[in-house]
């Protein structure tokens, strides 16, 4: 039977290819001719809508949605921000086809556009929660668009705006803010160098002071102390915050934030300062990142940034911090806005890889399962499904991350700090390696039609590969939680009390049991998933606490100890943070009533509580679930998929991001690839 199933395909084959071969030539009056071919038709058409995507919208976005909205609205009819017409619609998005120069130039002339419509009142010269949430908010709808405009405009606003923010005082304040808010003086932000990155306590910038003149004197002393990547630095900042070693009277106060001007106000660079710029990348073209030199570059006194110290105008040194270590702990925590700032735009470049590649699965069909019967819509492959709905899920439960650490950020206290700090290392190394993968898998899903520039998916890779590295390295980001993690565990177990902060109030419970037939019923039981995930993060707590015990007793030091036991401290930080996302998931679905909405979330949070179960080989590794218990997990992914599938146009409906900000292909990928479009 099989042998001849194969022989009927084959001369079935066989006819087809024939019949293209012996066909009769025609003289077509245009290149092309009205046939049977295929067509685009909209999902919109066939797919439903079982709940209010506006709601879900709301609950993902979170905060100042008509904001966000009205911002969307002066991009859309701004010339500078390229809007072209495919297949019947206005898309924006940057000309990537422009030189490197040309790109620059072009992210200037946007921020000077959104300057002139008042886009940027009140980001530094306003205070409060509120104001804050607003400044957030608009940057997130200026990432969508173009991850170069939003960067610039983050370094502007801020690295440089917010060192003087958090880091000086009303001295500068009074002098630097409001020029800063409307760019008469651009910022930028000099913490890099080329032998330094993560470690910013090596950094090798010296900085001395003139007690005769009342003068600080900021010094390179060797090639591997230039300034490095400093965005905004080769074209166009006028200040930048120097980030230096502080010696005074013969003594090294460690690292401090300096205000220096590079430029003049004709744009020519300042005496004793070499600026070289850092060349072409692989994405952010339209960022001038540059590198620095300083040659006895001098700066008054008060261009200290004195928060945390001071030094008098007779040279000494002052502050209520004497310990070194807390004093650069303090220095640098209030400048976590980074790593917000980049743990949610990864999660909006990761929806509008999600939003085109599944509007395209919903359009685009591949082979046909019956002879002569209709192709399948790529999303209706089980396969497909099981691609881009688990990063689906993965995006709605970093979603709700992001919103909790937003809220958290804007309504910081010095006692909530350290929280903030570990949580935003967490958030922005897992949201921002999630994004990388899905636009992968996103440009994979979309074949040949993901390399297209204007389809956006494989451009946006090489635009936010950058954020695994930049304001710290994702590795050395999760060992920075595990470390902290470790530390709250010692102090608990030295001290014999509970554990209190970071989530770990599980830890004085008792160890959860995993069941060891887990049924479906109990697969979708938020209570058994956080179960799952307190279990794992639990147990790899005390497995690398243990460790660094162990290589201690052998005479090991402390920080070579943990060193050794990275790979435990790696699980431990993807363990935190999983389980952190998950509860955060779980307190935005209990605020929605009962109802369809309620449902489609419910589903939303099994596969991803489930998908981390999956994917994390500690799980097996370590015997939280069985080798059954593990087929179960798998298995019940597969079926989740199949039931997010109805509701897979809905969902990234509900991702907040305008039609215009998409891609062709998320549309009438037909028209927009016509003869017709190619004449225009």
């Amino acid at each position: 039977m099989a042998q001849e199933s194969s022989i009927n395909t084959a001369s079935r084959r066989t006819r087809i290819l024939n019949n293209h071969l012996v066909q009769s030539p025609s003289k077509p009056t245009s290149c092309l001719q009205s046939n049977s071919c295929l067509s685009y038709s909209p999902p919109e058409l066939t797919e439903s809508f079982d709940f209010d995507i506006k709601e879900m919208r709301k609950i993902l976005d979170f905060h100042n949605l008509e904001d966000r909205d009205w911002l969307f609205g002066v991009i859309k009819q701004g010339r500078v921000f390229n809007g072209k017409e495919r297949g019947g619609r206005l898309f924006v998005s940057p000309d990537y086809n422009q030189t490197m120069e040309q790109q620059r130039e072009m992210t200037m002339k946007r921020i000077e556009y959104l300057l002139e419509r008042g886009a940027f009142d009140g980001w530094l010269t306003k205070k409060g929660v509120e104001a804050e949430l607003k400044k957030l908010a608009l940057l997130e709808v200026i990432e969508i668009f173009d991850h170069s405009l939003a960067i610039k405009t983050g370094v502007h606003f801020f690295l440089w705006g917010g060192a003087i923010q958090f880091m000086g005082t009303k001295r500068h304040h009074d002098k630097w803010l409001r020029d800063t808010e409307t760019f008469a003086i651009k910022g930028c932000f000099s913490m890099t160098e080329l032998g330094h990155g993560s470690n910013v306590r090596g950094i090798e910038t010296v900085t001395t002071y003139d007690s005769k003149t009342g003068e600080f004197v900021i010094n390179t002393p060797c090639e591997s102390a230039q300034k490095y990547w400093i965005g905004g630095a080769a074209n166009h900042a006028t200040h930048t915050i120097v980030f230096s070693q502080l010696n005074i009277n013969g003594v090294n106060e460690g690292v401090h934030a300096l205000i220096a001007q590079i430029r003049d106000v004709n744009g020519n660079i300042c005496p004793n300062i070499c600026i070289a710029d850092c060349g072409h990348k692989i994405g952010l073209n339209g960022v001038d990142n540059g590198r620095i030199w300083f040659d006895n570059v001098r700066i008054p006194r008060e261009n200290l940034l004195n928060s945390v110290a001071d030094v008098s105008s007779d040279g000494q040194y002052l502050s209520a911090i004497k310990d070194q270590d807390q004093r650069f702990a303090a220095f640098l925590a209030p400048l976590t806005s980074g790593r917000v700032t980049i743990a949610t735009s990864a999660i909006y470049s990761a929806k509008i890889g999600l939003a085109i590649a599944i509007r395209y699965a919903l359009s685009r069909r591949a082979f046909s399962i019956t002879p002569n019967g209709p192709e399948v819509l790529l999303l209706d492959y089980p396969s497909h499904q099981r691609r881009l709905l688990p990063l689906l899920a993965k995006s709605y439960a970093m979603s709700f991350g992001g919103n909790y650490l937003k809220m958290m950020y804007v309504n910081r206290t010095p006692e909530s700090a350290k929280t903030l700090h570990v949580v935003s290392s967490a958030f922005k190394a897992i949201f921002t390696w999630h994004n990388m993968r899905t636009l992968q898998e996103c440009r994979e899903a979309c074949g040949g039609q993901g390399l297209k520039t204007e389809n956006r998916v494989g451009h946006l890779k090489g635009e936010f590969d950058v954020q695994s590295t930049f304001e710290g390295d994702n590795n050395v980001l999760m060992q920075q939680v595990s470390k902290a993690l470790l530390s709250e565990y010692v102090a608990a177990k030295k001290k014999n009390k509970p554990f209190k902060g970071l989530g770990l109030e599980h830890m004085n419970g008792p160890v959860p049991v995993i069941q060891s037939n887990l049924t479906s019923t109990t697969l979708r039981n938020s209570q058994f998933q956080m179960n799952a995930h307190c279990l794992r993060e639990r147990d790899l707590l005390n497995r690398f606490a243990a460790e660094v015990s162990l290589y201690q007793s052998k005479g090991e030091s402390k920080e070579r100890a943990f060193i050794l036991s990275y790979q435990l401290a790696e699980d431990l930080g993807r363990a935190f943070s999983d389980r952190a996302i998950l509860q955060t998931f779980i307190d935005a679905e209990a605020n929605v009533s009962a109802g369809s909405l309620k449902n489609v979330l419910g589903l939303l949070r099994s596969m991803y509580a489930l998908i981390c179960l999956e994917e994390d080989a500690a799980f097996l590794r370590y015997g939280y679930l069985s080798t059954d218990n593990a087929a179960a997990v798998r298995n019940e992914v597969t079926k989740l998929c199949g039931e997010l599938r109805p509701h897979a146009l809905a969902l990234v409906s509900s991702l907040g991001i305008p039609d215009a900000f998409l891609s062709p292909i998320a549309f009438n990928w037909i028209d927009a690839n016509s003869w017709s479009s190619v004449q225009k």
